[in-house]
């Protein structure tokens, strides 16, 4: 689920509706094992190198390195280029086809080919791992090998603009069929020593969550080029704390995910590193449960989101509890994306307005101050959460309109009550699965949608078919303000709060983060130099 709130489901509801180490000192050297290069240290974890159950931002860390897809995105860039492929294009309305370069093998000596690319797919959708990625082809009905380098994809629903955007994802790596079972996922170890990789890396020794080296693959034929550094270590630490001591003292060339607000703020007084700040499309928000909210009617309850939507104060959450590594979000889309418009802001003000909050209750006939009961998740989300969720509580009750009841749950706990209606107002977060506007709105506000919050209308859900399935790219954008405008005017089932930058903090004489800090949340090892 890429570490976000749960399991993504892309265009799957519209397709059904169509039918490390820790402590500091080492040296550069000592931390990759002797071999000199450079050091990302990370306190992600890896799940697995197996692409059919691997959901999540440490396994796509290792991905992004040492598989190849048919179409990737360029640094910085939020359109998916060709990789493997040389095109990829609709030959149908229902069939995408891409042709690849020839020549191309993994580095073992096997060959990569469109037989390669249809097992890859047809064993992700096949083995379907509860914690894989394969909910993300949902609308790929089946492969098809026409030629050695042809493959055509032939998909549920018509003209699906996402599709493209999805082979870049966890769901496209393109595996070796000679070394991956079709039917069930492979050990780390079994994957790393059979050296199954096209991309731009190899990896030369692997202690999972610990410490991972990478080598650059000679043979790599693909959109991110060769890599402009021979050697990479990834070290994996249990402490944010430690990771930002080792790049303070050059242990670690970069640290990429996840230092806390307070550790970047003092960072960026150092005169020893540099902080990186990028795009990073995560979206923080609040859901209400429809069902379970205060209020004794449907105009009843929207007033009352109306009014928190008019209450809270997203740029003293941004600065005061996280430093201004999130920024202020007003739309269900954040800014960055393509189709991102400021709804939130317009209707209801870039600023708190309490004379606007104490209206939609009157108006409703709804008393003051209404009782809220709001949950939070003080571990999924980072240690900060608890701060910014005493924030949103202060900011409530300040206007005199609200009583707020502020309790945390622990993951595991808070994954089953959420859905179980226990959970009248709560916390979510979102990491993109891919830089497309419909990845933060089908799987939000399509029927069966995973905030299982009691949100359908079929208004909307028009709208997120036409927008998924229109062309024209400034049709489609048009299609994607109204949605975006009637969410925030007509129904508010969740508030966007704040959307999260993507940030590393890198020795100063290390060049090239910038370029691949961007909205795939992809960390491309071979741009780096020093």
């Amino acid at each position: 689920m890429r570490a976000k709130s749960v399991a993504a489901i892309g265009f799957a509801a519209l397709a059904v509706l169509a039918v490390a180490g820790c402590g500091a000192g080492r040296t550069d050297k000592e931390a990759s094992g002797g071999a000199a290069g450079l050091v990302i240290g990370t306190t992600d974890r890896i799940f697995t190198l197996d692409p059919a159950a691997a959901y999540e931002n440490g396994s796509l860390a290792v991905e992004t390195q040492v598989y190849q897809y048919l179409l990737n995105f360029a640094p910085g860039k939020t359109v998916p280029e060709p990789d493997a492929a040389e095109k990829c294009e609709f030959t149908s309305p229902t069939v995408y086809t891409c042709k690849l370069k020839p020549g191309l093998k993994f580095v073992n000596g096997n060959p990569l080919t469109a037989n390669s690319v249809k097992f890859s797919f047809d064993r992700m959708v096949g083995i379907n791992d509860p914690n894989g990625p394969a909910v993300l082809l949902t609308n790929l009905d089946h492969t098809d090998v026409v030629d050695e380098l042809t493959v055509n994809f032939t998909l549920k629903v018509a003209n699906d603009q996402t599709f493209p955007a999805v082979l870049p994802t966890q769901a496209g790596p393109i595996v070796d069929e000679k070394v991956f079972p079709a039917d069930r996922v492979l050990g780390d170890d079994e994957v790393w020593k059979a050296h199954p990789f096209s991309g731009p890396y190899d990896i030369t020794s692997y202690d999972k969550n610990k410490l991972v080296q990478y080598k650059a693959n000679p043979a790599y034929d693909g959109l991110l080029g060769a890599p402009k550094i021979e050697t990479v270590s990834a070290k994996y630490y249990e402490s944010p704390e430690n990771m930002k001591l080792d790049v303070q003292n050059g242990a670690i060339d970069v640290a990429y995910r996840s230092l806390s607000p307070t550790d970047i703020s003092s960072l960026r007084n150092d005169s020893k590193v540099t902080v990186h700040d990028g795009p990073g499309g995560e979206l923080r928000y609040v859901v209400f449960n429809l069902k379970t909210m205060p209020g004794d009617t449907p105009a009843q309850k929207l007033a009352v989101r109306k009014a928190i939507a008019s209450s809270v104060d997203r740029d003293a959450l941004s600065q005061n509890v996280y430093e201004g590594t999130y920024t202020p979000a007003y739309s269900s889309v954040p800014q960055g994306v393509t189709g991102a418009t400021e709804p939130f802001k317009d209707i209801y003000g870039a600023k708190p307005n309490r004379d606007a909050a104490a209206k939609f209750l009157s108006d409703a006939g709804v008393a003051a101050p209404v009782q809220i009961n709001l949950q939070y998740n003080p571990d999924h989300y980072g240690g900060t959460s608890s701060e910014e969720y005493a924030a949103i509580k202060t900011q409530l009750e300040a206007t005199g309109l609200f009583k707020v009841n502020l309790q945390s749950t622990e993951w595991v706990s808070y994954q089953k009550e959420r859905v179980q209606d226990a959970y009248p107002i709560f916390q979510l977060g979102w990491f993109p699965d891919f830089p497309d506007p419909d990845n933060y709105l089908t799987p939000f506000f399509a029927p069966n949608n995973f905030l299982q919050n009691h949100f359908e209308d079929p208004a909307i859900t028009k709208l997120l078919t036409a927008e998924a399935t229109e062309a024209d790219p400034a049709k489609r954008n048009a299609i994607l303000a109204q949605v975006q405008r009637d969410l925030a005017a007509d129904h508010l089932s969740m508030i966007p709060l704040l959307s999260g930058k993507s940030i590393a903090v890198s020795g100063t004489d290390v060049k090239g983060v910038e370029s691949t800090l961007d909205a795939s949340f992809k960390f491309r090892y071979g741009v780096l130099s020093k």
